[in-house]
C-alpha cells in the first residue's frame, strides 16, 4: 500500500541550522518537500536554505527567531505570507542540553535553557502551527524527543524532564487531534554524534568528543531517516513513537565502548 507523497507539500522544521534538524530539512526536500526553516544563526539559516533549494528544488524560507520567545514566533510564523494556511508538517525539533551537574550543584540559568527551549518552545510553536492543521483537517507534527525521556542519568535530572515532558506533551496531543485528520509522532533518539555534545559542554570539544569515543553513534541523517519513515507511511497510520539506539547503546546506562571501526 503506497504512503503518502511529500512532493509540493510544505513543511516546518525547528532548529534547522545543523544536527538533527538540517538533516530533516534536506531529507525532505530531497522529496520534493518545500521547507521552511528556523534558527537563531541567521548565517547558518540562510546558507542551509540556499543550498536546499539549489540542491534539490524546492521553495526555502529561512525564518530567524528564538523559539522561546513566543512573541517572535508568532510574528515570524504568522508574518510569513500564507506559511500557516499550507503547512502540512510540524517537525519540532530545537532542543538542548546544558551540563552535566548534580542537581546541587546545577546553574538555574541552565535549566531555564533548556525548559524554555526543549519544552516551552515547542509548545509555542506548536500553538501557533496547529489552528491551521485543525481548520484543514490534515497534518503531521513530530517531536524529536530522547531516550532521556524514558530513562534518566547522573547529571541529567532537568534535561531528562524536559524530554519526559514532551513525550507527555505527544501522547496528549494525540487525544486533542483525535479525529481531526492530524497524525503525531514522537522521534527519540539514543547517542547521536551532531553539535549536542559541544552545546551541553559548553564549546569543550575535547569532553564532547569523549561521548562518543569507543562506539558508532548514530548520525543526524539516521534521524532524519526515520522522521521521514514517519511522515511517509499511509495516511491511515500514525507511528506514535521510534526509540532509535545506535547498535552500540541499549540504554543510557548500558553503551559498549569496544566497537572497531566498521
Amino acid at each position: 500500500m503506497g504512503g503518502i507523497d511529500l512532493k509540493g507539500r510544505w513543511a516546518l522544521v525547528t532548529g534547522a541550522t545543523s544536527g538533527f534538524g538540517l538533516a530533516t530539512a534536506r531529507a525532505i526536500a530531497s522529496l520534493g518537500c518545500h521547507v521552511a526553516i528556523t534558527g537563531r544563526r541567521e548565517d547558518r539559516l540562510r546558507a542551509a536554505g540556499g543550498e536546499i533549494r539549489d540542491r534539490h528544488r524546492v521553495e526555502t524560507l529561512p525564518l530567524r527567531f528564538d523559539v522561546r520567545d513566543i512573541a517572535q514566533v508568532r510574528s515570524a510564523l504568522e508574518g510569513a505570507p500564507g506559511l500557516l494556511s499550507k503547512l502540512d508538517i510540524l517537525v519540532n525539533n530545537a532542543g538542548l542540553a546544558l551540563a552535566l551537574d548534580p542537581l546541587q550543584a546545577g546553574n538555574p540559568e541552565d535549566w531555564d535553557q533548556m525548559i524554555d527551549t526543549n519544552v516551552k518552545g515547542l509548545l509555542y510553536v506548536t500553538r501557533t502551527v496547529l489552528p491551521g492543521m485543525v481548520e484543514r483537517g490534515r497534518g503531521h507534527v513530530v517531536n524529536v524527543g530522547s531516550v532521556a525521556g524514558h530513562q534518566t542519568y547522573a547529571g541529567g535530572a532537568v534535561y531528562s524532564a524536559t524530554k519526559y515532558a514532551v513525550r507527555a506533551i505527544t501522547d496528549a496531543l494525540r487525544y486533542d487531534v483525535l479525529g481531526k485528520g492530524i497524525r503525531v509522532s514522537n522521534v527519540e533518539p539514543g547517542l547521536a554524534e551532531t553539535e549536542f555534545s559541544e552545546v551541553r559542554f559548553k564549546g569543550d570539544r575535547d569532553r564532547a568528543k569523549t561521548v562518543y569515543e569507543g562506539l558508532k553513534p548514530l548520525l543526524a541523517e539516521d534521524v532524519a531517516d526515520a522522521v521521514v519513515w514517519c511522515l511517509t507511511r499511509p495516511e491511515h497510520v500514525n507511528v506514535q513513537s521510534v526509540l532509535i539506539m545506535p547498535t552500540d547503546q541499549a540504554s543510557t546506562h548500558a553503551v559498549s565502548r569496544t566497537t572497531k571501526e566498521r
